[in-house]
């Protein structure tokens, strides 16, 4: 268990070099974005709720990465900033104001994201982010661990059910993100149409979903979990956690099978009970947190595992693409929202499961060897260049490798 005494809760405390990587984690990292890659693929980048068309293929898809891909990107977002608040206090900075620019900065980038593909979530992380720079100045990681938890466990889903068994108005009235605004344009629309509704008015059942199903509430959560296990160097020290991280797979894996094996019984029994429309919708949306959150502790540990032994060459080639999240996870929008919105190819109901399936697993490859390549010769993807000049305004940062740097 984490330490609350100060020498141990610093922020500094067991911290890895400035000048390391953690492989580790960019492997992570790697992982929740080429699973979120292929649900967004499966799905059509959403198209999907509009024409469901049921099948194993997309039930096991999603039953394995939808949910917990995005879980692990926000985990791994709150060591993120552990590593950069950590490095500024090494050199004797205060990052607090560069980390608010660099947040406002990620927040315009998911904006014109956002235009393109309406379901991105670097706004949210970004806007969420500024409470980490309000929960690092609570030096004891116990009682950061403890609001983590709380986050976690679906507090506003349980007001919700609470509220929506009592009677409340607001609890049992039909759930505002079910209004979809966007979903005919997308159908139908052009680009300039698509642009138009991503403006905002396609973005309000986004929210929506974020609020009334507890997304928000839910990632940070997730970002104060990711920054005690910074604190904690967990990270940085596999070795220490060997002795339990094996059993908490097998528990994080049982419980998720069980979690989905029972969710439907359970909701049909809660339902039984007739306390309302609203806890109906709460208690199954809280079933599906917890399953997700299982299912993200089940990954995240089996990745850590496969990385920590044997299996590292199996997950090490992940490391890449984990580095250029932010550039990646742009391009993929770019390239597939037009292959299957109606402004484009519109092939969102003429790919089959199976097709999307094949097509989404030969990207995730690409992805990686291309990802290998680029940073054989660059230090850095170049949306995350541009990002990290504009952080330190600066445009000296280093993109080439020094080896590859052309001759004059």
């Amino acid at each position: 268990m984490p330490r609350s005494h100060r020498p141990d809760t610093s922020p500094g405390a067991g911290a890895v070099s400035a000048s390391s990587r953690l492989g580790v984690v960019d492997v992570l990292r790697g992982f929740a974005l080429m699973a979120l890659f292929l649900v967004h693929v499966i799905e059509s980048y959403e198209l999907f709720w509009a024409v469901e068309k049921p099948g194993w293929i997309t039930d096991i898809v999603f039953a394995l990465f939808m949910g917990k891909s995005f879980s692990l990107l926000a985990l791994c977002f709150g060591f993120s900033f552990f590593i950069l608040m950590d490095r500024a206090a090494r050199r004797g900075e205060d990052f607090t104001a560069r980390f608010a620019w660099r947040l406002l900065l990620l927040e315009c980038i998911g904006f014109l994201h956002a235009l393109i593909y309406r379901g991105d979530i670097m706004q949210t992380l970004a806007a969420i982010g500024f409470l980490l720079l309000l929960f690092n100045r609570v030096r004891s990681n116990g009682l950061l661990l403890g609001g983590a938890v709380f986050c976690l466990i679906g507090p506003s889903l349980i007001v919700q059910l609470v509220a929506g068994a009592l009677g409340a108005g607001w609890a049992n009235a039909p759930a505002q993100s079910s209004v979809d605004p966007g979903m005919p344009v997308y159908l139908s629309g052009d680009l300039w149409q698509v642009l138009r509704i991503n403006l905002w008015a396609g973005q309000q059942s986004k929210y929506w979903f974020f609020l009334e199903y507890g997304r928000m509430v839910q990632i940070l959560g997730l970002y104060l979990l990711g920054l005690v296990l910074g604190r904690t160097n967990f990270f940085g020290d596999l070795a220490k956690s060997r002795a339990w991280r094996l059993p908490a797979l097998v528990v994080a894996g049982l419980l998720a099978v069980l979690l989905f094996i029972g969710r439907e019984p359970a909701r049909e029994a809660f339902a039984g009970l007739r306390l309302g429309l609203g806890a109906d919708r709460a208690f199954w949306a809280l079933i599906n947190m917890w399953l997700d959150l299982a299912g993200t502790a089940f990954w995240a540990l089996l990745v850590i595992a496969l990385y920590d032994g044997a299996g590292r060459r199996l997950v090490q080639p992940l490391a890449a693409p984990g580095r250029l999240t932010l550039t990646y996870y742009i391009l993929q929008s770019a390239v597939f929202v037009p292959i299957f919105y109606h402004y484009g190819l519109g092939k969102y109901d003429d790919w089959d499961a199976a097709t999307r399936l094949w097509i989404g697993l030969a990207a995730i490859a690409v992805q990686i060897v291309v990802a290998h390549w680029w940073l054989a010769r660059f230090q850095y993807g170049p949306i995350e260049w541009v990002w990290r000049a504009l952080t330190y305004l600066r445009r000296d940062v280093p993109f080439r490798r020094r080896d590859q740097a052309p001759t004059r």
